[in-house]
């Protein structure tokens, strides 16, 4: 059962990149690796900030920008690390010591090598791991847009929604009126740190759209003291 839910999303998933028509004929399994960690990601990664459709999203807009600049990607390297980029923001791979992203750098090679991925492209997977974040400097061309569709994604509707979804419903760390700070710090970080030219191009709508969000609220919130 599981492995058909993962097919059928990695058939939704072309379908939504535009990666086969609709009306084309849909392979019958994507690669076995890739169905691997997707059912991986399914299963682990829960997190609405960070977790697996989080993932799907970085992957499609990540070949949407590469597209736009007419910049060939290898897919086998940003489908890999884009599925496994936040393993470490998860139990039980997360070590509070480190960056998420090193450690998930470091641990891909290890998932991977239980799957018939091409392993002669796991260096690449691994750089494109460790500088997916905002405030790292990635090189290389998966690296690059892994890295600006990831720091796109911390802005406009569905950054703000991402950072809400973390408010603690008992009260607790973070409260609601925090979310809002951490949305205001990504508008402040974020959009300075998107280095290629499609991801540039998006930056301006999704700080608009991140803004007036934040002004709609705080006006139907007494500036937040009702949030």
């Amino acid at each position: 059962m599981r492995y058909r839910q993962v097919l059928l999303c990695g058939v939704a998933l072309a379908l939504s990149l535009g990666l086969v028509g609709a009306h084309a004929e849909v392979p019958s399994a994507p690669a076995a690796w890739r169905t691997r960690i997707m059912a991986l990601g399914a299963e682990h990664f829960g997190s609405p900030a960070w977790g697996y459709s989080h993932s799907q999203r970085d992957y499609g807009l990540a070949r949407r920008l590469a597209a736009a600049d007419h910049v060939s990607l290898d897919d086998d390297v940003l489908f890999a690390a884009a599925q496994l980029h936040d393993m470490a923001a998860f139990a039980p791979w997360r070590d509070e010591k480190q960056d998420h992203s090193d450690v998930a750098a470091d641990l891909v090679g290890a998932i991977l090598a239980e799957t018939d991925f091409p392993m002669a492209k796991l260096e690449a997977v691994r750089a494109a791991v460790r500088t997916h974040m905002y405030y790292r400097d990635p090189v290389g061309p998966e690296a690059r847009y892994l890295h600006d569709a990831d720091a796109l994604d911390w802005l406009g509707a569905v950054g703000a929604a991402r950072m809400i979804a973390l408010a603690d419903p008992k009260g607790g760390a973070p409260t609601g009126p925090a979310t809002i700070k951490m949305i205001e710090k990504n508008l402040a970080a974020v959009p300075s740190r998107v280095v290629t030219p499609a991801g540039q191009a998006l930056v301006a709508g999704r700080v608009a759209e991140t803004q007036a969000f934040l002004a709609q609220l705080r006006g139907e919130t007494d500036d937040l003291a009702t949030f």
